[in-house]
């Protein structure tokens, strides 16, 4: 039968080793532990009560291996491969599930200490098959380099004719992760992941001894938004990237520390190239926004990067044809259509992958010749305080906050779709901390355990109003969280909605203090916080109520504005990496960069601004977007006083400071004025459910241009639909 591991030792770090903890509701201010005094090699150490040997010894400097213990997943003990020798200890012990004790002698580096890990790692050799020189975690694998490092240089066993290495059937999980599941070492990190941080128990073994597998149990694919981080915690060539499959050997690549740029988070990563392609994309650390996970859609959409790019200067001809053009003409045909048109018959969408660089470029050219009208695609209610006041529009608890929250009330958003990262943290704290959470909206898996208060937006009434029963929980907890999606502050009671998440926010936050923040807004595009904080207007209703005679698409892809919604003369230029939704409604397109081909700037939905770093250089005669802008502005007469990008970021933070302020998050205020100004809003409730854009799978892995040109994304929409129709 199925064995999937349980939650029964889950946490790491000193304090969270063999059991969950509760977090207490106590005020009461508890006295710091008394540290333990531990030698590691005669060299004496002090460490908090609960600490590991194997924790202990790395504050000594010293390396222990590992292949089953991870910092963020539960003890397991199981590789074995971390035993050392403890003074009047009758064996060695593994040191990743012991606990220090007081005077503790451990000797890492001992004889016994070697001998133990020699015989476990020749062990380990016995079945593992000699698949290093095409292995593509061959220069990565945790196998190769503590067999160099700690095992030894001979074994004790052979072939038999008779009965041969162990092998195993290969397992299909999806078209994401490749499997090789002879190499497996029943680490189970994969398990253990699955399980605890991605919340998804599709994974578990099988058999005992030497039957045991790691599978499904029925061959089935992962239904995961988080699944590719089992190729990283994989400490041997089991599971592997399906997609990069035998494409390149790690020595081979460039590595390039850059941002994610397509949901609001911006995770962390590092873009590995090879002969100007991005051949695969990695998590890099950061503890405040991604941890060391990115979601699937990070990591594998980067094929879009190679098609339906836009690599040459595009015109509509007589025949309504879009022809190859030179930069020349292309320009002197925007010019001139720019110079013909007042500013007021003029209008500018900025898109959601677009960098503040182009967006400030933009707005001061646009500016220069009269055009007020500069919005955003995805739009935000403008009544009352609107997006004048920043702690508006922004996640203001930060996404590592949410591991401080006791309560948190989510609004019409599924941020498992929506934002994989900050969903994670909101399950690490519901299984660490105790962690209460609600929803108000359509019910849908958010990997957790939620109280589902309705879908009705009177329930937000009762809320605010004190009457609902969950407003006792909410106003009493110490430290709350109201989340509300951006995709809810989009319908036509968008303000009423604001209002009233407000009210509740301010209701809950007399408790917790003036320096805990509760007014959450979940972003669901790179490019919203930044614009808004530059000075575009959030949404294209003005557009629609006075449609313009010119149209200047900014990587604008979305749905928000179709030909038909224009005149039949309206002159629409439309600047973007991909042919996508925005150029095919074109008369003169502009081919621009895509995020790994510039340096850039984004301001994630907490308001910390990071850089992305040029990668490869765009394709053909395609260029950086405030660049193009910048030339673009010398034909139509108001040319703008930078060239060069460190001119640029000082006009940047002339206009908002905190662009500028890389890895910060300023923090925003003024919640009581909002509410107040949110109070004259003549705005009532919808009877129209809150139902956020992403329900299902199905609708994460293509939500941008490039995330829709990746066959793979398209590859993995195709196996969903399968497994949702397989009986399994």
């Amino acid at each position: 039968m199925l064995r999937l591991w349980p939650l029964w030792r889950v946490g790491s770090g000193p304090s969270n080793l063999l059991a969950v903890t509760a977090r207490s509701k106590s005020t009461a201010v508890q006295p710091a532990p008394e540290k333990v005094e531990v030698f590691v090699n005669d060299t004496r150490v002090l460490v908090e009560p609960g600490t590991t040997v194997l924790q202990a010894c790395a504050e000594a400097g010293v390396e222990i291996p590992r292949f089953c213990y991870h910092d963020r997943l539960s003890i397991a003990g199981n590789c074995r491969m971390c035993l050392v020798e403890v003074e009047k200890s009758p064996k060695p012990v593994a040191s990743c599930a012991m606990p220090v004790m007081k005077g503790m002698r451990v000797k890492p580096d001992s004889p016994a200490s070697r001998k133990a890990r020699e015989g476990v790692m020749e062990f380990l050799l016995v079945n593992h098959p000699l698949d290093c020189p095409i292995c593509d975690q061959g220069g990565e694998c945790d196998l190769q380099d503590q067999s160099m490092v700690f095992g030894s240089d001979r074994s004790r066993f052979t072939d038999n004719v008779y009965s041969g290495k162990r092998a195993v059937e290969d397992k299909n999980i999806g078209p994401l992760v490749k499997t090789i599941m002879t190499r497996c070492i029943h680490c189970t990190r994969c398990i253990r992941f699955a399980s605890e941080v991605a919340g998804v128990d599709d994974l578990g073994t099988t058999g005992r001894g030497g039957d045991m597998q790691v599978g499904t149990y029925v061959e089935k694919m992962i239904k995961s938004e988080l699944s590719g981080n089992v190729i990283d915690l994989c400490p041997v060539g089991a599971l592997t990237s399906k997609p990069y499959s035998f494409t390149a050997r790690p020595w081979e690549l460039r590595r390039i520390e850059s941002i994610d740029v397509l949901d609001a988070i911006g995770s962390n990563i590092v873009v590995n190239t090879r002969t100007n392609e991005v051949l695969r994309i990695l998590p890099r650390m950061n503890e405040d926004v991604n941890e060391e996970w990115i979601s699937d859609k990070t990591r594998f959409a980067y094929d879009g990067l190679k098609r339906q790019r836009l690599t040459t200067p595009l015109v509509k001809d007589e025949h309504g044809n879009l022809v190859s053009t030179s930069w020349e003409e292309a320009f002197f045909r925007v010019a001139e259509k720019l110079n013909q048109t007042l500013g007021e018959d003029m209008a500018v969408i900025a898109g959601g992958l677009v960098d503040a660089e182009a967006l400030v470029a933009l707005k001061d050219m646009m500016n220069g010749i009269g055009v007020e009208n500069l919005c955003t695609e995805e739009s935000f209610p403008m009544d009352g305080a609107g997006t004048d006041l920043r702690s508006n529009y922004l996640l203001n608890t930060t996404i590592s906050g949410v591991e401080e929250a006791d309560v948190i009330l989510l609004v019409g958003t599924n941020p498992r779709f929506e934002a994989p990262l900050f969903n994670t943290r909101i399950r690490k704290s519901w299984i660490h901390n105790d962690l209460q959470v609600a929803l108000v909206g359509t019910q849908v898996d958010l990997t957790y355990e939620y109280e589902h208060l309705g879908d009705s937006t009177s329930v937000l009434n009762d809320l605010a109003s004190g009457k609902h029963p969950f407003s006792k929980v909410l106003n009493s907890s110490q430290k709350p969280m109201v989340v509300v999606g951006s995709s809810a502050l989009q319908r036509e009671d968008s303000a009423a909605i604001h209002a009233a998440v407000t009210s509740i926010a301010q209701n809950a936050k007399s408790a917790s203090g003036e320096d805990w923040r509760v007014l959450n807004v979940l972003q669901r595009f790179a490019s919203q916080v930044a614009a808004l904080d530059i000075g575009y207007k959030a949404g294209v209703s003005s557009i629609r109520n006075k449609p313009p005679k010119v149209l200047f698409l900014l990587g604008a892809d979305g749905d928000t504005i179709s030909r038909s919604d224009l005149p039949k003369d309206c002159f629409v230029i439309y600047q973007g990496h991909h042919g996508d939704r925005g150029a095919t409604v074109a008369d003169v397109v502009l081919p621009g960069a895509a995020y790994t081909e510039k340096d850039g700037t984004y301001v994630n939905t907490e308001g910390r601004a990071q850089e992305t770093r040029l990668a490869v250089p765009p394709p053909g005669m395609a260029r950086e977007d405030w660049k193009i802008i910048r030339a673009l502005s010398e034909i139509v007469g108001t040319t703008l006083p930078y060239d060069k990008l460190q001119e640029l970021r000082r006009r940047m933070t002339e206009l908002s400071p905190n662009l500028t302020r890389y890895g910060d998050v300023e923090e925003a205020n003024y919640f009581k004025q909002s509410e107040e100004l949110a109070k004259l809003v003549k705005s009532t409730l919808s009877s129209n459910p809150l139902t956020p854009p992403q329900q299902k799978l199905q609708d994460f892995y293509m939500t941008d241009p490039i995330s829709r040109a990746s066959e793979t994304m398209a590859k993995c929409i195709q196996a969903v639909d399968k497994a949702d129709s397989s009986p399994y």
